[in-house]
């Protein structure tokens, strides 16, 4: 009801200097091209696209501003040449408003200052896929490979860790270990779906979505990717376009022995934090060797507090010696909800040795509330997998990575080349995976021993940048994490910056240090220039009645009496800058009151349903005890009245 009200006063406002303005246009052309100006950018403002949220905050904010500015002007009632007077200082302070609206807007639209602009990046164009089922993961080698291979294993002894085996570059996937890593995020946009839900077990299921999401991207036959070099990094984000929000993934090999690979993921506007390790290790059995990735990745959801704690499965690749070379995924993952006591676990399936080609990719698991399941799953991982609700006993498709849901996959984009760092994978490995797409392994052989000698020779009290190590709980934490829920009152846009997150703000002390600067300079004019009139009438022959009326209004809104100059100017900004402060104050308490209604809220509305489904659960046992008790109490009253009945008719 404030909100409509200030709005009416301002149109009313607004209207009645129009008609000033509109009653001035033939006595001064400068009044008439500043008009012609006023309307060409209000022409302008309507026929722009529809702003935002944010954006109709901060207009509606400039707005209130120039009300403000404008109260005592639009309905004074002062002399022609007073009115000329206000009106040029009007145009002015009203042409400075609006550059700054525009530089705020500017900011708004992604148009920052070049000291807080962040990294360039440009949309990923070509992206491989490898076919779905077993015919992407097979792979005859040749013989000129064959002998490669042989050399190679005959260095190797059953259980013996691979980390520091050099691998021939035939089977190198040309990107690096850090770039794959970044393979689960392209269907971010179902985490942006998963914050929404209040149902924890509904939220739990569009985890699990999000989770088999990245498994179906394969590469063209069995390959590896490049094992980081200590020190190097990876950068790149999605665009969400339904929210209009970016998922920034940032990733660093904090370590070499043991290989230690740490990322973060953020998308702080629509609310989900992703952080975590992986140790890569392998082990060979003779003829498989399996790539095992020891770590965790923790998911956090800012504005509920609640936290997934994730695994992942290994690769396994078999037919080294003998057979067709095959790759698969294997292993028991699980995804873990404390918070909302949820769980889901999966077992990835290795082919069995008399299995059919369904057989491969093979996946299971169940979705449990405690000690109870509530659903259970089984498919393929990189082809169709169908839950089974045990509650209702409804069958559906749970997630199907068809034709359509890739063309709607998150486009990724990457750092502009020009922008990257020495260390950047891209522009590590470049002449590498020249080679290998050139098919010149020779060439690749080499480059690769360049940089792997460089490795050696690299300083073994490496310092990681982005992320620190904390030694009580083992775990990699990236060193700029915010994990505060998004405010879209003081936040604008999230950026990174040389592998810095950052977020955008508008901030409210410093809006309202330049409301209050304005207010000061404006009250110190109206004071000159009241002051100076009331002098000029002084010194008038003959006042009449008018011009004590006039003398009377041309006193400042703070004080009913005459005032001098300095006494006038300096009452009035004191009461300005409280006046100020406590409006400052009031903003700030109706902010952490909002978030904590709204904390208490949502809190409320998971305890609500909570109880609803414990009382459905209660409500039929009661009902047909009530029943029961019913029916008895009137059959004893019938029998007794029978029996009064006979004893009176004896």
């Amino acid at each position: 009801g404030r909100c409509w009200l200030d709005a009416l006063e301002l149109a009313l406002r607004c209207s009645s200097l129009f008609r000033l303005s509109a009653s001035k246009q033939g006595k001064d052309g400068e009044m008439n091209g500043s008009s012609d100006s006023a309307h060409a950018g209000l022409n302008h403002l309507l026929q722009t696209s529809p702003i935002s949220d944010q954006e109709f905050f901060h207009l509606n904010e400039s707005a209130l501003e120039n009300n403000h500015h404008l109260e005592n002007d639009a309905f004074s009632d002062k002399s022609e040449r007073d009115n000329i007077e206000e009106s040029e200082n009007e145009t002015h302070e009203n042409s400075r408003k609006t550059n700054e609206s525009e530089s705020d807007q500017s900011e708004i639209h992604g148009e920052v200052s070049p000291g807080r602009k962040g990294t360039t990046y440009i949309e990923q164009i070509y992206e491989e896929f490898g076919e779905t089922g077993e015919s992407s993961q097979t792979e005859t080698v040749s013989e000129e490979n064959k002998s490669l291979m042989w050399s190679l294993l005959k260095q190797l002894r059953p259980g013996m860790d691979l980390s520091r085996v050099v691998l021939p570059t035939f089977i190198l996937e040309p990107r690096s270990f850090l770039n794959k890593l970044s393979d689960y995020y392209y269907h971010a946009d179902l985490l942006s779906q998963a914050v929404l839900e209040d149902d924890p077990y509904s939220q739990m299921k569009q985890v699990l979505r999000w989770y088999l999401s990245g498994f179906y991207k394969k590469p063209k036959g069995i390959k590896k990717p490049y094992n980081p070099i200590l020190g190097e990094t990876f950068r790149c984000c999605w665009f969400h376009p339904q929210t209009n929000s970016h998922t920034f993934y940032i990733a660093e090999q904090v370590s070499h022995h043991p290989p230690v690979s740490a990322f973060h993921v953020s998308n702080r506007k629509d609310g989900f934090c992703i952080t975590g390790s992986i140790l890569a290790r392998s082990k060979f059995y003779g003829n498989s060797l399996s790539a095992l990735l020891d770590g965790k990745a923790k998911l956090m959801f800012l504005n509920r507090g609640e936290e997934y704690i994730i695994t992942m499965p290994y690769a396994h690749c078999k037919g080294l010696l003998y057979g067709t070379m095959t790759m698969e995924l294997g292993g028991k993952v699980t995804i873990d909800c404390e918070k909302t006591n949820h769980r889901a676990e999966l077992e990835f399936k290795l082919k069995p040795f008399f299995g059919g080609s369904a057989s491969i990719n093979q996946i299971s698991g169940k979705i449990k509330s405690g000690e109870e399941v509530l659903a259970s799953l089984n498919g393929h991982w990189d082809g169709e997998v169908h839950i089974n609700e045990l509650k209702n006993g409804n069958a559906e498709m749970f997630w199907n990575p068809t034709s359509e849901v890739r063309r709607q996959r998150l486009k990724r984009h990457i750092v502009l080349f020009e922008e990257q760092t020495d260390f950047e994978s891209e522009r590590l490995w470049q002449h590498v995976t020249s080679a290998i797409n050139k098919g010149d392994q020779h060439k690749a052989t080499q480059e690769k021993f360049v940089l792997e000698e460089e490795q050696r020779k690299a300083d073994t009290e490496w310092k990681p940048l982005l992320f620190h190590h904390d030694a009580t709980n083992n775990e990699w934490h990236y060193k700029y994490e915010d994990l505060r829920p998004w405010d879209p009152l003081n936040d604008i846009a999230q950026f990174e910056k040389d592998g810095i997150l950052q977020t955008m703000e508008r901030h409210l002390s410093t809006r309202m240090t330049n409301h209050k600067t304005t207010c000061i300079n404006n009250q110190i004019t109206r004071h000159k220039r009241s002051a100076k009139d009331c002098r000029r009438r002084k010194t008038s022959d003959q006042p009449s009645n008018h011009s004590q009326n006039t003398e009377s209004s041309c006193s400042t809104p703070e004080s009913v009496q005459e005032l001098s100059d300095d006494d006038g100017k300096c009452l009035g900004l004191e009461n300005l800058c409280a006046q100020c402060g406590k409006e400052m104050n009031h903003l700030k308490e109706i902010h952490s009151a909002v978030l904590s209604l709204q904390r208490a809220q949502q809190d409320i509305h998971r305890n609500l349903s909570a109880l609803n489904k414990k009382s459905f659960h209660r409500k039929v046992p009661s009902e047909r005890f009530l029943l029961d008790s019913r029916c008895w109490f009137l059959l004893c009253i019938f029998l007794t009245c029978q029996l009064f009945i006979n004893y009176v008719f004896k």
